[in-house]
Order: structure tokens, then C-alpha cells, then sequence
């Protein structure tokens, strides 16, 4: 046990690796991976220190986002084959592609995906989800047996979730992240991090959790999750430094980061098949 004793000990940890998302470039960066190969070996390099989830995203040679299926298509064959049993969720985001377009990977029947299920302000425009669509890429969800990730990117996020899963609209297991320090969105506030916990308990008591932080906020809200119980994201999708003076080296050095915030806490980092077991997703 550490010195740290946590309310939450020995409860598994998941982490996810946000490998590359549709914003950071090599220029803020040069370890955000952009071909399938550099995601792929970056993927093992987290995956051995922890990672239990792949969130992934395709962009074109140019490093602007896609959702085209053949390059997810390219990058789910080389994952299953290089991070075996490793949980793939693909993004339905909407930097990538408008319309039906953010959900033409679907069919592809990854273990999971990402659904906003409402509409709120990005940095520099509107991150628009408008009801039809957010039942269309759910029932698409159904229809594949995919598990959605709901990302909250506000209060209303995790209710509107809550009530979808509650009237069958939702395949699988309710999965909530929630999503703070988007510039114009939720901040990183300890205090409605707080009620955010407080209402999944409400409303959905047995769904389990997550949470993830942008920019600085990151290993924050790692540490918020990690011992308030639920599990976490890190990587360069949503944090391309370790501090204001380092870039972080890897995805690898970010999971490593919330796994050693998992030993501070006593809480073992998830194997893929207790992933599997906690999110209720097909077994390996």
C-alpha cells in the first residue's frame, strides 16, 4: 500500500489513451502521431505502460482530420493486430466530418465509440449536435452492437445520456466521460467536478465513469478521477505537454503519469479483460 490510502483502493483503474484527435500537429508537437503507423507504435508504447482503451482518430497526409472509413478501417486491422485485446473507440466527432459522415466508421464495428449526445461552445465555434443526428449515430451504435463513451461536455450531456440509456437508445453499458477545460465549455473546477460525480450517482448509480482534462488541466482531472473512483484519459489529443516547459515525449509518458497517480492511490491500472469485464463489452 502506498502512503496515500485511497477510499477507492484496489478498485481497477481504466486509462485511455487519446492518441491523436483532430487539432494538435506536428508543429505544436512533433510526437503527435498522424500516419496508422506512427499511431500504431504509439498505441503500443501505451498500451505497455497501461492503457487499456484506444481512442482514435485518422487524419489525411496533410494532418487535417477525416472520418474516412478506409484509413479507420486500416487503423483497426493493424491495432487488433499489434495491441490484440486492446478496446478500439472510434471518434464520431465532429471536427472530423459533418452529417452522417461522422458516423461512416460504424459499420466497422469497433468495441466502441464517442457520442456527444447535446451541443456547446468550442474555442472558436459551436460543436453542434442536434438531436437528430445524436439519435441517428446512436441507433447506428445499436445496430453494430457498439458501447458508446458519452463525452459531457456539459451538465445537460450526463442527463440527456442518462435518460437515453434509461429508454433503450443507448447499446450497452451507460459510460459517461466528462470533459473539462475545452476553452468556452466546462472549466476545470473541483467543484463541479464534484457535482458531475454526484450526479452520475443520481442518476445512473451503477454506470461506471470517466473523466478527462485538457491542456494543463489534464494530469488535474487524472487525479481528481483516479481517487474519486472512476477512471481517466491522457494523452496528446487533449495535451501535448508534461508542464509549461516540457512537451511530453509520448502518449507513454502521459499514461504513465495517471498509472503512477494510480499507485499513489492504491488503485491497480485495468487489464484489458477487466476493461472489458467493467464496461461490459465482448471478452477477448
Amino acid at each position: 500500500m502506498s502512503s496515500s490510502s485511497s477510499l477507492h483502493a484496489d478498485k481497477p483503474c481504466i486509462l485511455c489513451c487519446a492518441i491523436t484527435g483532430s487539432v494538435p500537429t506536428k508543429a505544436a508537437n512533433p510526437a503527435v502521431p498522424i500516419s496508422i503507423s506512427e499511431q500504431v507504435e504509439s498505441c503500443q508504447e501505451a498500451v505497455e505502460v497501461g492503457a487499456s482503451i484506444l481512442h482514435c482518430h485518422v487524419r489525411n497526409d496533410d494532418e487535417t482530420p477525416t472520418s474516412d472509413p478506409e484509413k479507420f478501417a486500416r487503423l483497426k486491422e493493424e491495432l487488433e493486430k499489434h495491441c490484440a485485446g486492446a478496446v478500439i473507440q472510434f471518434s464520431t466527432g465532429g471536427r472530423s466530418g459533418a452529417g452522417d459522415e461522422r458516423g461512416g466508421m460504424l459499420p466497422l464495428r469497433p468495441d466502441m465509440a464517442s457520442l456527444t449526445v447535446g451541443s456547446n461552445n468550442f474555442p472558436t465555434r459551436v460543436y453542434e449536435n442536434p438531436p437528430k443526428l445524436v439519435e441517428w449515430l446512436a441507433s447506428e451504435m445499436r445496430k453494430y452492437e457498439i458501447t458508446p463513451e458519452i463525452e459531457a461536455f456539459d451538465l445537460s450531456h450526463i442527463i440527456q445520456a442518462a435518460k437515453m440509456h434509461e429508454d433503450g437508445k443507448l447499446y450497452g453499458k451507460l459510460y459517461v466521460q466528462f470533459v473539462m477545460g475545452v476553452k468556452n465549455a466546462m472549466p476545470v473546477d473541483k467543484h463541479v467536478f464534484d457535482f458531475y460525480v454526484e450526479t452520475m450517482k443520481r442518476v445512473a448509480s451503477d454506470a461506471p465513469w470517466c473523466a478527462a482534462g485538457i491542456g494543463p488541466g489534464q494530469v488535474v482531472v487524472n487525479e481528481w478521477a483516479i481517487a474519486a473512483g472512476g477512471h481517466t484519459r491522457a494523452g496528446l489529443e487533449d495535451n501535448v505537454r508534461l508542464d509549461k516547459e516540457n512537451l511530453a515525449p509520448s502518449n507513454a509518458a502521459l499514461i504513465k503519469r495517471a498509472a503512477d497517480l494510480c499507485e499513489k492511490y492504491d488503485r491497480p491500472v485495468a487489464s484489458f479483460a477487466q476493461t472489458r469485464e467493467i464496461l461490459g463489452l465482448r471478452a477477448i
